[in-house]
């Protein structure tokens, strides 16, 4: 394939992967407008940014291991869908766990890829 094929199959998991960290960390501002008091809206907006956390930290795995970060995109998208069904509407959870799910793809297909160009 071409370096642009490649540069592709590299950037975009990766990028959908921020973007939806920074459209997750935007749920966690509406603790602002509760009418907690100071101390009580900072803790409550930490609490709310765990969910996030936990996609950086997979996107910073999947960044090295495109392998590992197909299974734990992959893995954030079914445990959403297993903790979501029955609370939310069906497209409330495809909301969060349709992304999850094509950037676990896309970090598969990276990595893929990357194994079948290195091949001789």
């Amino acid at each position: 394939m071409s370096a642009a094929a490649r540069r592709m199959f590299f950037w975009t998991p990766r990028i959908l992967g921020i973007l939806f960290a920074l459209v997750m960390s935007l749920f966690a501002l509406d603790v602002f407008g509760e009418g907690y008091g100071f101390g009580e809206a900072i803790l409550a907006f930490l609490i709310h940014l765990i969910p996030t956390s936990i996609v950086v930290i997979a996107l910073l795995i999947a960044w090295r291991w495109e392998w590992i970060g197909a299974i734990l995109f992959g893995t954030l998208a079914a445990f959403y869908m297993g903790w979501s069904w029955g609370r939310f509407p069906l497209a409330t959870s495809l909301f969060i766990s349709g992304p999850l799910s094509l950037i676990g793809v896309l970090f598969l297909f990276d990595w893929m890829y990357r194994a079948r160009s290195r091949m001789p």
